[in-house]
């Protein structure tokens, strides 16, 4: 005997039911982990937002050394100085720091292509002062903090080897940084931290 088929209703009512669920897995799922947009909250409760705005660092560190390596090279003008390409200017949340009794040391190793995050968990207003340096190379970095419904980005730098500074805190969450070896060789990077943060953790 032939199965019965479905009504116009039941089809209709599979088809709005398959709508909704779509719906729900693109807003919950698939732009936190993709693009780090997080409507509902959801995505930075299962860490999937992490996910997406990692991703979205990445292509726009590959667009901009696409950018960087099709650009025409400058040219140099009779008689004047040789000048060093323009790094971004520091923002006022960090400055030099002297010498200072580490609490925290950190080294990792960073293969060609690989990319890693670190992040101290801060009050706002609060300091951390740090210290980072490449060996055997150098990398692409961005200095940042998220927490629910906010984020902000201190400092980026492409091909640095050292930096240090006072990390202070816009508001309470998690801040610190990302770094990308863009190298053709292993690197190790060593991150020394003190001051007021209640954690640190390596985060990938």
């Amino acid at each position: 005997m032939r199965a019965e088929l479905p009504s116009s209703k039941q089809l209709f009512r599979s088809t709005i039911l398959a709508a909704v669920s779509a719906l729900v897995l693109l807003v919950t799922v698939v732009l936190p982990a993709e693009y780090g947009i997080d409507p509902t909250g959801i995505g930075r409760v299962l860490r999937m937002t992490e996910m997406g705005d990692i991703k979205q660092q990445l292509a726009a560190e590959a667009a901009a050394d696409a950018a960087a390596t099709t650009a025409a090279p400058p040219q140099a003008t009779p008689g004047a100085a040789a000048t060093t390409a323009v790094q971004p200017a520091a923002p006022a949340q960090v400055a030099p720091v002297p010498q200072v009794a580490w609490r925290d040391e950190m080294p990792f190793t960073l293969t060609p292509g690989e990319g890693t995050e670190i992040k101290l968990k801060m009050a706002e207003g609060a300091k951390a002062q740090y210290a980072w340096i490449v060996e055997g190379g150098a990398v692409n970095f961005d200095t940042h903090g998220d927490a629910p419904g906010k984020s902000i980005s201190y400092e980026k730098g492409r091909g640095v080897a050292s930096d240090e500074g006072v990390l202070e805190a816009a508001f309470t969450g998690n801040h610190g940084w990302y770094w990308r070896n863009r190298g053709q060789a292993n690197v190790k990077v060593v991150l020394r931290t003190s001051g007021d943060y209640t954690d640190i953790k390596r985060m990938k």
